[in-house]
C-alpha cells in the first residue's frame, strides 16, 4: 500500500488491478479512454469521449477520476442524464471498483450520491413549518384517495428512513404527493436558521459529498451548481459528464420559466396569510386576466408580443412587486422559524412570478431574429393542467462556456457524440470552440458489419402525415414474420406506435406489447423474458432500453426522428441559427434526429453474442441530401436496400436461435 498519494501507481496499473478484481478482460478501448481522461485532467483540457457500448466506459473514467481525487484531496464530480445510471454507478460499480481499489490506494475510495433539496424528505415542512400549496387543488374523490394513501405511506416511510431520498420510497409516489413533503432550494431556510437543520436530510448528503472522492449528480444540479452564486456541489476541479449528448436538453429545462393560473395561484395563496387582503386580490385579479387570455389563444411559439398579452404581463409582474413590497423585509421574521419558513417560501413564489413575467416581457426587444435570446411560446391545457406560457433561451451553450467549463475541467461522454462522423456539432451546443477541447472516438468492441444489418427500406414512400402507410404495415408485418417476433418497434409519435400495435395485433401471431400497456420498466421485462415478443413504444424506449440477448434480434425505425416542424424551441432554435448565417436545418433538425438514430440503432448490439437487423422504413435516409450525415452518426452496420436479402438474414438468426 502507497504511504501517501505521491506513491500512487499509473492509471494503466490501476485499471488492470480493477479490471482483474472485477473479473472481467480489459478492452483496447477501455485503456485508451483512461488515458485520454488522465491526460485531459493532467492538461486541464476539456475532452469529448464517443465510447460504444460494451467499451466499459464507467471504469475508463471512474480509474483516473479516482487516482485524481486521491492525488489532489479534490472530489471528482460525475454527473447523469437519469436515475438509472445513478444507481449502477452508486449502487454497483464504485463499490465494486471501491473495494478493487482499496489495496492500493493509501485509503478506500470513498463516493457518494447528491440530488437536488426537491428530492429529499424536509422535515422541517413535515412538521408544518411550510405552506401547503394543495389544497383546493384536488377535485377527483379517487385522486384524493389516492393522494391521501401515498401521503399516508411517506409519513410512515419517514419514521424508518435513514437517507430521506425519493428514490428510495418503492413503489413511487406522485408528485402531488410528494411537494407536500419538499422544499425548492429557493425555499429553504438553511441549516442555521431551519429547526431541522441538524438533521436535515439534504445536509445530511451534502455533508457525505463533502467527504466523498466521487460525488454522483445529475445533469440538472450539475446546472444549477454552475449557474448560482452559492455552490451546491463540494468544491471541485474536474468534471464527467456521462450521457453528455442530454446535457443540452437538460440544462435547458433548468433554465425554463412558466407563468400559467396555477403558478399565480400559489403565490396568491401563500401571501394572502400575509398582508393585505387587497394587494392579494389584485394578483388573483391579474392572474386570472391572464387565464382568460392564454384559454383564447392558439397554443405555439409567440413570435411577436401581442398588446393585450404584453399589458396582462405587465399587470402580472406589478402585482406580484407590490405584493413583495408589502411583505417588507426578507429576513424579518428569523428568529421566528415557522413565520421564517412562510414568509421564505412566499417571497419565493412571487419572485418566480415576477421574474418569470419580466424575462417573458424582455425576449421580445431584439431589433432583429439575430438579436433574439429566448423563445416564448403557449402550451395548451390538458385536463386540470391549465394553458402555461413558457420562456426558454434559444441557446445554453455561452452559459455552459461559461459557467461550466470556465474554471474546472470538463470530460463529455456518451455511445453517441460524433454526428457525421465529426464532434463539432455537440461541441458547438455545449459552447466549446478553439482549441481548448479534444474529441476522441475509442471505438467499440463490437464488429458492427459482421453482427448487425442496416437496412433503408428505400422502395417505400416517403411518411405522411396522416398515419402509417399500408406499405409500412406491410412492411412491418413481414420483418416482423421473418424475425419470429424478437422486434423493439421505435415510432416517432405515440399515436404511430398505437396505430401500428392495433393494426399489427390483427396480422401477427406473436405477442405485441405497446407502451402505455404497463409501466415501460415492466414492458421491457416481458419483452426480454419471452423471445417471441415484440414491443412498440416511442421515446424513452430510443434510449431506455438494454435487452442483450436473443429476445431481440430487430430494431424498427418508422421514420427520421426530425423534431416536429410545430416543435416551438427546436423551430426558434433553427431560425435563429439561419438569421445568424448558419444551417437551422442542420444544426438543429438534423442533428436532433440523428442523435436519436443513433441511440435507437444501439438498442440493437448490446453484448459480443448479439447479432440482429436495423430497419428503417423511411425511405430519406438513402435518398435525401441530409442521408450521408446521418448514416455517419450510425453505427458501421453491413448495410442493404434489399427486402429479400433482409428477411433470409432474419429467417436465417431465428432458426440458428
Amino acid at each position: 500500500m502507497p504511504k501517501d498519494s505521491r506513491d500512487l501507481p499509473p492509471v494503466e496499473e490501476l485499471l488492470t488491478t480493477a479490471v482483474t478484481e472485477l473479473g472481467g478482460s480489459e478492452r483496447p478501448g477501455q485503456v485508451k479512454m483512461a488515458q485520454a481522461v488522465r491526460d485531459a485532467v493532467e492538461s486541464k483540457e476539456h475532452l469529448a469521449v464517443q465510447a460504444g457500448t460494451g467499451t466499459g466506459k464507467s471504469l475508463a473514467y471512474l480509474v483516473p477520476a479516482i487516482r485524481h481525487a486521491a492525488e489532489t484531496d479534490n472530489a471528482v464530480v460525475v454527473s447523469t442524464a437519469t436515475i438509472a445510471l445513478q444507481r449502477q454507478l452508486v449502487d454497483r460499480d464504485l463499490p465494486r471498483l471501491a473495494d478493487a481499489l482499496e489495496g492500493v490506494l493509501a485509503h478506500r475510495p470513498e463516493f457518494a450520491i447528491l440530488k437536488g433539496r426537491r428530492n429529499y424528505l424536509c422535515r422541517h415542512k413535515m412538521g408544518a413549518g411550510m405552506p401547503d400549496d394543495e389544497e383546493d387543488q384536488l377535485f377527483d374523490p379517487r385522486e384524493v384517495s389516492a393522494t391521501g394513501r401515498m401521503v399516508q405511506r411517506i409519513q410512515e416511510w419517514a419514521s424508518e428512513t435513514e437517507t430521506g431520498d425519493r428514490d428510495e420510497l418503492v413503489p413511487g409516489v406522485s408528485d402531488q404527493a410528494w411537494r407536500q413533503f419538499s422544499v425548492h432550494a429557493k425555499e429553504c431556510l438553511g441549516a442555521q436558521r431551519c429547526p431541522s437543520g441538524a438533521e436535515c436530510f439534504a445536509e445530511l448528503a451534502r455533508e457525505r459529498a463533502g467527504q466523498a472522492d466521487v460525488v454522483v449528480t445529475n445533469h440538472a444540479l450539475l446546472a444549477i451548481d454552475a449557474m448560482e452564486d452559492f455552490p451546491v456541489l463540494p468544491e471541485h476541479d474536474v468534471v464527467v459528464v456521462d450521457e453528455a449528448h442530454e446535457l443540452v436538453d437538460r440544462v435547458t429545462s433548468v433554465v425554463t420559466d412558466e407563468l400559467s393560473e396555477g403558478t399565480v395561484g400559489v403565490a396568491v395563496r401563500r401571501v394572502g396569510r400575509l398582508i393585505e387582503q387587497a394587494l392579494a386580490d389584485r394578483l388573483q385579479e391579474a392572474g386570472e386576466d391572464l387565464a382568460a387570455l392564454l384559454t383564447a389563444a392558439p397554443p405555439g411559439r409567440v413570435d411577436d408580443l401581442p398588446q393585450s398579452l404584453g399589458l396582462t404581463l405587465a399587470l402580472v409582474r406589478d402585482s406580484a412587486y407590490a405584493c413583495i413590497k408589502a411583505l417588507g423585509p426578507r429576513n424579518k421574521d428569523k428568529d421566528d422559524p415557522e413565520n421564517a419558513g412562510l414568509r421564505k417560501a412566499t417571497f419565493t413564489a412571487l419572485d418566480e412570478v415576477h421574474d418569470t413575467a419580466q424575462r417573458m416581457l424582455d425576449a421580445f426587444g431584439g431589433d432583429s431574429e439575430a438579436d433574439r435570446a429566448e423563445v416564448v411560446w403557449l402550451d395548451e391545457g390538458r385536463g386540470r393542467i391549465p394553458p402555461t406560457l413558457r420562456v426558454a433561451p434559444l441557446s445554453v451553450g455561452g452559459m455552459l462556456r461559461d459557467k461550466l467549463f470556465g474554471d474546472r475541467t470538463v470530460v463529455l461522454t456518451s455511445a453517441t457524440l460524433a454526428l457525421g462522423g465529426s464532434f463539432d456539432g455537440m461541441a458547438r451546443q455545449w459552447g466549446l470552440s478553439g482549441d481548448d477541447w479534444t474529441g476522441l472516438d475509442v471505438g467499440s468492441p463490437f464488429d458492427h458489419p459482421r453482427s448487425g444489418i442496416l437496412y433503408v427500406a428505400k422502395h417505400l414512400p416517403q411518411p405522411g402525415r396522416d398515419g402509417l402507410p399500408e406499405e409500412y404495415l406491410t412492411e412491418i408485418t413481414e420483418l416482423i414474420e421473418a424475425a419470429g417476433g424478437r422486434t423493439l418497434g421505435l415510432f416517432s409519435s405515440m399515436r404511430a406506435a398505437k396505430a401500428a400495435t392495433e393494426a399489427l395485433r390483427e396480422r401477427l401471431d406473436v405477442p405485441l406489447l405497446c407502451q402505455g400497456d404497463d409501466s415501460t420498466s415492466q414492458l421491457v421485462k416481458q419483452f426480454a423474458a419471452d423471445p417471441a415478443t415484440c414491443l412498440f413504444g416511442t421515446l424513452s424506449l430510443w434510449q431506455g432500453v438494454d435487452v442483450p440477448g436473443p429476445s431481440l434480434t430487430l430494431v424498427i425505425i418508422d421514420r427520421i426522428p426530425f423534431p416536429r416542424p410545430d416543435d416551438p424551441l427546436a423551430s426558434a432554435r433553427q431560425r435563429h441559427v439561419a438569421a445568424t448565417g448558419g444551417n437551422g436545418f442542420m444544426a438543429v433538425a438534423a442533428t436532433h434526429a440523428a442523435l436519436l438514430l443513433a441511440q435507437g440503432a444501439g438498442r440493437l448490439l448490446r453484448s459480443m453474442n448479439d447479432r440482429g437487423v436495423v430497419a428503417v422504413l423511411d425511405p430519406r435516409l438513402a435518398t435525401a441530401r441530409y442521408g450521408g450525415f446521418l448514416l455517419g452518426s450510425l453505427p458501421p452496420f453491413w448495410r442493404t436496400t434489399d427486402p429479400a436479402k433482409v428477411r433470409e438474414a432474419l429467417t436465417r438468426l431465428t432458426d440458428g436461435a
